[in-house]
């Protein structure tokens, strides 16, 4: 239907770009736009950044200029749908006015409809996008501390269908790429299997899934995610198979509400993310709406929970396991055993521990708070007098003016 779209407007013959509804559209995009930063501020994907670029063009009056640019790019990316649709408004501007994105011509206008639809939200989205851009600085108010083990963090925005891609560098993360993506059709935070949402929470990326192994549906590749995480797991949700994947090979993107419950993104753009990132240890918060703060808010917000993290380091020291039970929730679990049933593991360690101070190594920490308050903790248990330890992850929940933890386990 795409096809026979375009090609009911590449009839145009006479060239006359005026003001439109369109051109106003981008234009308030562009006068809402953040200044230009620095090249360790995040740029867009390749070829949303060139089409960004004829949006910019067309809210100049700059028609002729625009036009080459839009052929340039289907020409690159031909299954790019939302760009053939703007190529095909500059070529209808060159007989008619264009009032509206894809403004088709009227017997076409009742089969188009859907699509037409689709594809102007996901260009309402991508404007939206450029003019609300991070602030240069700040960061997710989930990224409260990652060690150097965590090279690159992922953070997604589905207010705006947008994934941010962190660089962790000596001086703090640094926002160095964003994505457009798509997010379950039924929106957000999965409960069940088949219900068609997208989970909100802090996750891993476990693997990367050789493309050759997959179905031409997911694209260049695949990044699974381990959802149900311990929390989801509390909370009884159940599902699985949530990834990061790409497109189809005869489709560019999707709609923003698209997916089964995946994350999605354009095949040039999953695999500009699966050669940067790391398998295991890049975090993937996905959050209805970010909200970004300083690193300087993030270490005070920090500093409570780190108190008590300190504390349960003490204790474990100690060699008193009365003391150091008094950390764990009545509901503990870890990988299915109880608190009663883990205890003996968590004395067998104290045992081997024998009063000896214990350090945290490569310390991360990661914050989610909706309906409570939840702290993902990763570090290397390392005894004084040794050189390794495991690696463990904690789950800690915030009950009322005290942390305590629900899930402790080695991961490694």
């Amino acid at each position: 239907m795409m096809k026979t779209l375009i090609l009911a407007l590449i009839a145009a013959t006479a060239f006359t770009l005026t003001s439109s509804a369109y051109a106003t559209d981008v234009k308030k995009g562009k006068a809402k736009a953040a200044p230009a930063s620095p090249k360790s501020v995040a740029e867009p994907g390749p070829a949303e950044a060139r089409l960004i670029e004829v949006y910019q063009l067309i809210s100049k009056a700059h028609g002729r200029e625009a036009l080459l640019k839009a052929e340039q790019l289907v020409r690159d990316y031909p299954h790019f749908q939302l760009a053939q649709l703007v190529y095909g408004d500059l070529l209808a501007s060159r007989m008619r006015p264009v009032r509206t994105l894809g403004d088709v011509p009227e017997p076409l206008i009742k089969a188009a409809t859907p699509a037409l639809n689709e594809l102007r939200e996901e260009s309402q989205v991508r404007l939206k996008a450029l003019r609300e851009r991070p602030p240069p600085g700040l960061i997710p108010s989930q990224f409260l501390t990652l060690s150097p083990r965590n090279k690159h963090a992922i953070a997604v925005d589905a207010s705006r269908s947008r994934l941010y891609l962190f660089e962790n560098r000596p001086t703090g993360l640094a926002l160095v790429a964003d994505y457009y993506i798509s997010i379950g059709k039924s929106g957000l935070e999965k409960n069940i299997e088949g219900d068609l949402r997208t989970p909100l929470g802090v996750y891993f990326i476990t693997s990367n899934l050789d493309p050759k192994s997959l179905r031409d549906f997911y694209g260049s590749g695949a990044l699974p995610i381990n959802y149900p995480n311990v929390l989801d797991s509390k909370r009884g949700k159940t599902g699985r198979g949530i990834w990061l994947h790409g497109t189809p090979s005869d489709q560019f993107s999707r709609p923003p509400l698209a997916t089964d419950g995946c994350v999605v993104l354009a095949n040039p753009d999953l695999a500009q993310i699966i050669r940067t990132i790391e398998i295991r240890t890049t975090p993937v918060v996905i959050s209805q709406r970010l909200q970004w703060i300083t690193p300087k808010a993030a270490h005070s917000d920090n500093k409570p929970f780190e108190d008590a993290l300190t504390a349960w380091q003490s204790a474990k020291s100690s060699g008193n396991m009365d003391r150091l039970l008094n950390f764990y929730t009545p509901d503990f679990n870890s990988y299915g055993k109880t608190l009663t049933e883990w205890t003996p593991a968590l004395r067998s360690e104290m045992d081997k521990v024998r009063g000896r101070a214990i350090q945290l190594k490569d310390l991360s920490l990661l914050r989610w708070t909706d309906s409570a308050d939840t702290m993902v903790v990763t570090f290397g248990e390392v005894t004084d007098g040794t050189r390794t330890g495991p690696t463990k992850r904690q789950y800690w929940i915030r009950q009322g003016s005290q942390w305590k933890i629900f899930f402790e386990g080695v991961i490694g």
